[in-house]
C-alpha cells in the first residue's frame, strides 16, 4: 500500500515513519511532502534535520512541493502510485491565522481543495482529512461529539471548518472515500517551538518565563505524537468512509498550570512563588476559546485508546528539545510572545478615497 502523507510540520510524520507499521500485513510506503508558501524555501517551521532519523528507510521517500500549486500536485499523482492520501498540510498556528488570515484561506482551504479534487481524479483509494478540534468553538461544560455543530471562532479554525465542508460534499456528490478526523492538541518531539508545550519548554532552557495569552486559566487536552500517529494508521486501516472520527482524550491542563508543571520540571522547584517569577502574563488572543472537550468513542469502537501517559510523554519531550532545539535555524524567533500589537498595527488596511473630477 502507498501512503502519500502531506505534512509541513513534521512531528506526526516522524511518529509514523519511524516504525515498521504494517496494515493488513501490506507494508506502507510513507512519502512525506512539506509544501513550502516562500518560492523555493521550505515553510518557516520546517526542517530537514528532523528528517534524518527516517530518510535512509526504504519505506520513506521525501519530495518537496507546494500543495496550492495544482500543476504540482497533478504531476505527482500522475508519476506516483498512490492508493491512500493523510491530508496533514496546513497553517496551523492560531496566533498567526489574526494577522496571516489570507494566507490560512488560501493553503487550509485552496490548497486542501486542490488535494482533494485531484486525489478524486485518480480514484485514490481512501482520503484522510486531518483537521481539529477547534471547529467545535469552545465549551464550558458541553462535550463534542462528531455530529456537534461547527461554530469556529478565529481564522485558523474557519479554514479548517471550510476544508472540511469541500472534503465532504466530495463523498456527498461522488461517493469518493474520505475521512474527517479532528483531533485534540497534539505534544512531543520535532513540533516547531512556537506551539504552548514546546515553546514553554524552550523559554525555560533558555532562562526566560513562560509567556501566557491572559490569565492562562484557559485549557486544553493534550495527546503524545506517537498516540496520535496510532489513531491515523486505526483510520487508515478501519476508518469508514463519508465518517467523521474525533481523536481526543481526557486528559487536561489549564495554560497556567502547564507553566507551573513545566517550572516544577525544568526548575526543580515545587514553591509556588518561585514559579511565578518564571511566568508572565501577556495580551491574549483576540479569540481565545477556554476548552474544546472531545467525545472519542466512536474512534474507541474501532481500538484506539491512547496509551502514553503524561509524565512519561513530557519527559521525553522534554529531553528532546534540550538536545534539539536548534533544528530549526529561526527558532529563536518562535519565542516571541504572541499576539503583539505591533504585529496586527502591520496588518491594518489603509483607506484610500477617491474622487471623480466633473
Amino acid at each position: 500500500m502507498n501512503v502519500l502523507l502531506f505534512k509541513c510540520t513534521k512531528m506526526l510524520s516522524y511518529s509514523i515513519g519511524e516504525r515498521d507499521y504494517k496494515i493488513s500485513s501490506l507494508p506502507l510506503l510513507f512519502m512525506i511532502i512539506v509544501f513550502l508558501l516562500f518560492r523555493l524555501q521550505l515553510d518557516y517551521c520546517s526542517s530537514l534535520k528532523n528528517l534524518q532519523s527516517v530518510s535512509g528507510r526504504s519505506n520513506y521517500k521525501f519530495i518537496q512541493g507546494d500543495i496550492c500549486d495544482k500543476y504540482f500536485v497533478k504531476l505527482l499523482f500522475g508519476t506516483e502510485k498512490i492508493d491512500v492520501v493523510l491530508h496533514f498540510a496546513a497553517q496551523t498556528h492560531v496566533d498567526q491565522s489574526f494577522w496571516r488570515s489570507e494566507e490560512f484561506t488560501n493553503v487550509n482551504v485552496g490548497g486542501t481543495h486542490i488535494l482533494v479534487n485531484t486525489a478524486y481524479e485518480v480514484n485514490v483509494e481512501k482520503f484522510i482529512h486531518v483537521s481539529t478540534d477547534e471547529v467545535y468553538g469552545g465549551s464550558i461544560n458541553e462535550e463534542f461529539n462528531e455530529a456537534s455543530p461547527k461554530r469556529p471562532t478565529n481564522p485558523y479554525a474557519v479554514s479548517k471548518a471550510a476544508s472540511e465542508c469541500i472534503v465532504m460534499s466530495y463523498w456527498e456528490s461522488y461517493r469518493f472515500p474520505v475521512v474527517i478526523a479532528r483531533s485534540s492538541n497534539v505534544y512531543g518531539p520535532h513540533q516547531y517551538p512556537e506551539k504552548v508545550i514546546p515553546k514553554f519548554i524552550a523559554l525555560l532552557q533558555h532562562n526566560r518565563k513562560c509567556c501566557i495569552h491572559g490569565t492562562g486559566v484557559q485549557a486544553r487536552h493534550f495527546l503524545y505524537a506517537t498516540d496520535v500517529a496510532q489513531a491515523f494508521l486505526t483510520l487508515l486501516e478501519k476508518g469508514e468512509p463519508g465518517e467523521i472520527y474525533n481523536i481526543g482524550t481526557n486528559f487536561e491542563m489549564s495554560i497556567i498550570q502547564l507553566a507551573k508543571e513545566l517550572v516544577h520540571l525544568i526548575k526543580d522547584t515545587v514553591s509556588e512563588s518561585e514559579m511565578e517569577l518564571w511566568i508572565e502574563h501577556v495580551q491574549d488572543r483576540p479569540s481565545n476559546d477556554l476548552r474544546y472537550p472531545m467525545n472519542s468513542k466512536k474512534l474507541h469502537k474501532l481500538g484506539w485508546r491512547p496509551k502514553v501517559v503524561w509524565e512519561d510523554g513530557i519527559r521525553k519531550t522534554i529531553e528532546w528539545y534540550q538536545a534539539n532545539f536548534h533544528n530549526w535555524t529561526d527558532a529563536e524567533k518562535a519565542l516571541d510572545p504572541f499576539p503583539s500589537a505591533a504585529l496586527y498595527k502591520i496588518r491594518q488596511p489603509n483607506f484610500v478615497l477617491f474622487t471623480l473630477a466633473k
